[in-house]
C-alpha cells in the first residue's frame, strides 16, 4: 500500500529517504567514511568525536542552505518556538534599556502565534503592538507603512508565517526604510527553509524543527552576534544565547537525535533540483508549485473557499473551508480512506488545513485536489 500523505501541521511529514536512512543508522552510526561506531545517535556522549562530527555537519550546511552570513551564530537550542516568546525577550528586550529598566519591543500581530508572543513577551518588557489584523480576523497583512514602531524599541517581533491562520510576509519589511534602528526578529518555524532569507533585513531567526527541519525537540535560533550579551539576570543560563553560543550550543545537553534528523534533512534539502535550481532555491519553486495547485482548486470551487487575501496567502499552511459545514466529518472521513490524513483544522478557527511543507511531494497536493474535485462531484 502507498504511504499516506499527511498534511499535519507539526510534528509533520518527514522526507521518506530521510527516514529509511535514520532507520537503516538506528543501531550502528556510519561516519562519513562509512565506519560504524556500534552505536545509534541516540545512545552517543553529546561530547564524543562522533556527535561532534554530527553536530559540526548539521551546521555547516544548514549555514550553506540558508546563506547565513558568518557575523551570525547558529544555536541548537530545546524548548520550541512556544519557549522562545520567552527566551527571545529575556536575551534582547533590555538592549536599549537604561540599566535596571524594562526595554520596550514592537510586535506586528498577524495571527495566533504572533499574539501568543506579544503576551509571554509582556512578563519581560514593555510591549507595543505596533500593528494588527485582529480586526479582519487575520486575514491579511497590515501594510508596513502604517506600522506605528517605537522610537528606540529593542526590536520588532514579526511572525513570518502563521501557521494556524495561513497567512505570510512574502518579504521581509526593511525596517531601515521605516525609520527604525531597530533589530527584525522573526518567528519562521513553519516556513525556514522553505525560501531564502534576506538576513541584511534580520537580527535573530528562530524555528521549532517540527515543521519543516525533522522531529520536535529542537529549537534552531540563528542571531547577529553583536546582540548576543544583553540578556536579563532573570535569564536561565541555559537560555542565554551568549552562553550557548560561547560553548557552541553544548552548554546543556543538547537534543542530540533531533540534530542528528535535521542533519539528514539539511542533505536532503542540498541534494534537491528543480529547473537549474539546488537547495533552498529549488524548494522555493517546487512550493510555490504546489501552493499555486491548491488555492487554484479552492479558487474554483463553490463548495471549498480559503478566506486570506491573495497577496499573502501562506505556501506551507492553507486554511479552508466548506460553505455547508455539516459536511466536514464526511470530507475528513473521505480523506482518511484517500490516504489523505491530519487535514482537520486548528480547533481556534476550524475547518480545514494542509500543511504542505517542503516533504509534501507535489503528488500529495495533487491527491488532495483530486479528491477535492471527486467530493464535490458526488455531493452536488
Amino acid at each position: 500500500m502507498q504511504r499516506p500523505y499527511n498534511f499535519s501541521a507539526g510534528p509533520a511529514a518527514i522526507p521518506l529517504e530521510v527516514l529509511k536512512q535514520a532507520a537503516e543508522e538506528m543501531l550502528d552510526w556510519p561516519n562519513a567514511q562509512g565506519q560504524h561506531c556500534g552505536m545509534g545517535v541516540m545512545e552517543m556522549s553529546h561530547r564524543g568525536k562522533e556527535f561532534q562530527a554530527i553536530h559540526a555537519q548539521a551546521e555547516a550546511d544548514l549555514r550553506e542552505l540558508l546563506a547565513i552570513p558568518a557575523d551570525y551564530s547558529v544555536l541548537f537550542m530545546q524548548g520550541g518556538g512556544l519557549a522562545e516568546n520567552a527566551i527571545v525577550p529575556m536575551n534582547l528586550s533590555a538592549r536599549t534599556a537604561a540599566a535596571g529598566a524594562q526595554g520596550t519591543v514592537d510586535f506586528v500581530v498577524t495571527g495566533s502565534w504572533s499574539d501568543k508572543s506579544q503576551k509571554e513577551a509582556q512578563k519581560y518588557c514593555q510591549v507595543n503592538v505596533a500593528a494588527s489584523n485582529q480586526s479582519d480576523g487575520h486575514v491579511s497583512l497590515p501594510p508596513a507603512t502604517g506600522w506605528k514602531l517605537t522610537p528606540g524599541a529593542s526590536y520588532v517581533h514579526v511572525c513570518t508565517n502563521e501557521t494556524i491562520n495561513g497567512v505570510e510576509f512574502q518579504s521581509l519589511p526593511d525596517l531601515k526604510a521605516l525609520g527604525s534602528d531597530a533589530p527584525l526578529a522573526i518567528d519562521f518555524s513553519s516556513h525556514v527553509a522553505s525560501r531564502p532569507v534576506d538576513w541584511s533585513r534580520v537580527g535573530l531567526a528562530f524555528a521549532g524543527a517540527q515543521k519543516n527541519l525533522g522531529p520536535a525537540g529542537l529549537t534552531l535560533v540563528i542571531v547577529r552576534k553583536d546582540l548576543l550579551g544583553h540578556a536579563l539576570s532573570i535569564c536561565p543560563s541555559a537560555f542565554d544565547y551568549k552562553i550557548v553560543d560561547a560553548n557552541g550550543s553544548m552548554f546543556n545537553t543538547p537534543p542530540t537525535y533531533a540534530i542528528y534528523m535535521a542533519g539528514l534533512i539539511f542533505k536532503w534539502l542540498k541534494r534537491q533540483g528543480e529547473n537549474g535550481l539546488t537547495g533552498v532555491a529549488a524548494m522555493e519553486a517546487r512550493n510555490i508549485a504546489k501552493a499555486r495547485l491548491l488555492y487554484d482548486a479552492l479558487d474554483q470551487s463553490s463548495l471549498f473557499y480559503n478566506k486570506v487575501q491573495a497577496d499573502c496567502r501562506s505556501r506551507m499552511n492553507i486554511p479552508f473551508y466548506l460553505r455547508d459545514e455539516s459536511l466536514n466529518d464526511s470530507f475528513l472521513a473521505g480523506a482518511k480512506a484517500a490516504n489523505l490524513l491530519q487535514l482537520k483544522g486548528h480547533k481556534s478557527v476550524g475547518g480545514m488545513r494542509a500543511s504542505i511543507y517542503n516533504a509534501m511531494p507535489i503528488e500529495g497536493v495533487q491527491a488532495l485536489v483530486d479528491y477535492l474535485h471527486e467530493f464535490e462531484r458526488t455531493r452536488a
